[in-house]
């Protein structure tokens, strides 16, 4: 192992807690929240069978106005919010305060475009078949459309790892806050790109692993 590793183990490991803690909230956010969001802006589109033109355009501009946020400036905007919610606006769980926002928001988006790639014919099939509405759902639009909704998740993660780079803006850590604190502000290169060298291999991690899953449960 290099000396600067050797060195720095303590706080590169710490770092790498601190970013699964942060992607962690945000992937909870995504599927806990985003994903019924997602499925509701479906359902309530014009021709689907919740049909609501006001919630619709409701939900669809509050997820485009969060989603048109620079996250910097989401991040910055939300510390009164965040504040109120932890009791701080600094440190590692106030970081995934704006994360899980953000993530709830672009998950949403991608939910909401996998499920409208489901054929129409499925869900007038259900419906024809006496299904309700959660029927429908949780059996027929969810089963064609799981593959999709697993690469969304997947792609939706490594945008997390990203956004979580940011976060030492409120000492949010993490292993990007650590490559800039430790590798560019102290002109040490070298521990800069091996913090690089990790955060390529992780994200390499999920998207193989995204993209497995997707496979294995992609029945069509």
């Amino acid at each position: 192992m290099p000396e600067v590793l050797i060195q720095y183990e303590a706080a590169i490991w710490q770092a790498i807690g601190e970013t699964f803690i942060m992607v962690g909230a945000a992937i909870l956010a995504a599927v806990l929240v985003g994903l019924p969001v997602g499925t509701f802006l479906f359902l309530c589109r014009k021709g689907q069978l919740m049909e609501n033109r006001l919630v619709f355009s409701s939900l669809n501009l509050l997820v485009n106005i969060t989603r048109s946020f620079p996250f910097l400036l989401l991040v910055v905007f939300l510390i009164p919010f965040t504040r109120w919610i932890v009791g701080t606006a600094i440190g590692t769980a106030a970081a995934t305060i704006p994360l899980a926002i953000i993530a709830i928001a672009h998950y949403s988006r991608l939910v909401e475009q996998s499920l409208l790639d489901v054929p129409k014919g499925v869900i007038e099939a259900a419906v024809s078949m006496g299904a309700s509405v959660k029927e429908v759902i949780f059996h027929f639009l969810y089963v064609e459309a799981r593959s999709s909704l697993v690469l969304g998740l997947t792609t939706s993660i490594i945008s997390f790892i990203s956004y979580s780079t940011i976060m030492g803006v409120v000492g949010g850590g993490g292993i990007g806050d650590f490559a800039i604190r430790y590798g560019y502000q102290q002109f040490k290169t070298d521990l800069m790109m091996y913090m690089i060298i990790i955060m390529v291999i992780l994200v390499q991690l999920i998207q193989f692993t995204g993209m497995t899953i997707a496979r294995m449960i992609d029945k069509r």
